[in-house]
């Protein structure tokens, strides 16, 4: 049988045959994301996907962590072997998950997030999807954020190198090569100054702290365009400064408790004054002990509401709204989207962390972006600053990397 030679692709850029534009296997039209349950983590994820253009065209899974019980004491093993211990306990003890209650009364292994049932993310399952359907539809896109996400995307690569394109989003930490892209957020970066070497001890050094330089990915405006006209019925007509207080919890690098709460409570009611409404949300983090505090100091005040829990989660509506925030220190997720509002950020807490979050909250004061709160602010008062929104830049580097791969995104359906 003789051979088919096939035309020279022509040198212009006009009128290029579809098998040399890619329009057959080098065209990526949808996208995976795969979450760990976490708002912050996920949230990235999704931002990379609108300013990718791929809105719609998504499915979003999750790593589930097995919960209640015994589990509570076993998040610090990798996923895969907490939920090899987690059956074997069941088998022995029986299943008495199902039983351990939320703050809220709601089961906790529950996987509803109300907008839709989440799939529990299976490498396998996606490789295979991702082979078989790679001649109709091209590539597949995947993006993941977390640690728990590390070893579910790394095997999705393993599984079908040809056929997907895997973005990590925070530091793997080591064996960078799993992946086709990792974006590191500036938190990610630690250099080992003197003072961090005294805190980290010398055997954890290598994965705590990457060796590659930073790239950057926070909240997008995006989102925060349709949050602000999905809440504008509930936020808009609240009386002006709207001061948003998030708080989430207490970690082994930024310790606190109920002194903290105190504080944060009485600073609160010095700036009641300069503001014309506050709402007030915790995070799943958030100790009841710490949020009892609050609850208990403000429950009554007409001027401040606090999101119990139930409902839409009005994070989103918070960030396009509010005229300025306060958050804990502890959460870098919190606090960069924040700042991706270009509004004024005050942080209580970070005199108590250490190593990469004392470093983050340092690079943050020292651009300008946030300041310390304390109790003695004008609400009203504002300042201004270069907003941390740099999902495009994140965008741009996947794009420049598919571009390498000779794979592109489609962005319209037409």
């Amino acid at each position: 049988m003789r051979p088919i030679r096939l035309p020279e692709p022509p040198n212009g850029s006009f009128g290029v045959p579809e098998i040399f534009d890619g329009r057959i296997y080098g065209v990526i039209r949808r996208a995976i994301v795969i979450g760990n349950g976490f708002p912050g983590a996920e949230n990235q994820c999704l931002g990379l996907v609108r300013a990718l253009g791929l809105s719609g065209r998504h499915s979003l899974y999750r790593v589930m962590r097995p919960r209640g019980g015994t589990n509570t004491w076993l998040h610090w093993l990798p996923v895969s072997v907490h939920k090899k211990l987690d059956s074997f306990f069941k088998q022995i003890f029986g299943d008495s998950s199902r039983k351990v209650e939320g703050k809220n009364g709601m089961p906790l292994m529950t996987k509803k997030t109300g907008l839709s049932d989440i799939l529990e993310a299976d490498a396998k399952q996606i490789a295979k999807e991702a082979r078989e359907t790679f001649d109709m539809d091209g590539p597949l896109l995947v993006i993941a954020s977390g640690r728990d996400t590390i070893s579910v995307a790394s095997s999705i690569k393993r599984f079908a190198p040809e056929n997907v394109f895997v973005v990590q989003i925070q530091h793997p930490r080591s064996r960078l090569d799993r992946f086709d892209l990792v974006i590191t957020p500036r938190h990610d970066y630690y250099p080992l100054t003197p003072h961090a070497r005294q805190q980290i001890p010398w055997l954890l050094r290598r994965w705590i702290t990457p060796r590659e330089p930073p790239g950057k990915n926070v909240a997008d405006f995006a989102a925060l365009r349709t949050a602000a006209s999905a809440w504008h019925n509930e936020l808009a007509s609240l009386p002006k400064p709207l001061l948003v207080v998030n708080i989430g919890g207490p970690s082994s690098n930024c310790r606190y408790g109920v002194d903290l709460a105190k504080q944060l409570a009485s600073m609160l009611q010095n700036v009641l004054w300069s503001c014309g409404s506050v709402r007030i949300s915790f995070s799943r983090r958030t100790p009841e002990k710490v949020s009892k505090i609050l609850v208990e100091e403000f429950k009554t005040h007409p001027k401040v509401y606090i999101w119990d829990g139930e409902g839409p989660n009005p994070h989103l509506g918070h960030l396009a709204w509010a005229d300025a925030f306060v958050i804990t220190a502890d959460s870098v997720s919190m606090l960069s989207e924040a700042c991706s509002t270009g509004k004024p950020v005050y942080v209580i807490g970070s005199d108590r962390c250490t190593w990469k979050f004392a470093d983050f909250q340092k690079s943050l004061a020292e651009r300008g972006v946030v300041r310390p709160f304390t109790g003695k602010e004008d609400i009203s008062e504002s300042w201004s600053y270069s907003s941390l929104n740099d999902t495009a830049e994140a965008a741009n580097r996947i794009n420049l990397a598919l571009a390498a791969r000779g794979w592109r995104i489609l962005t319209s359906t037409k």
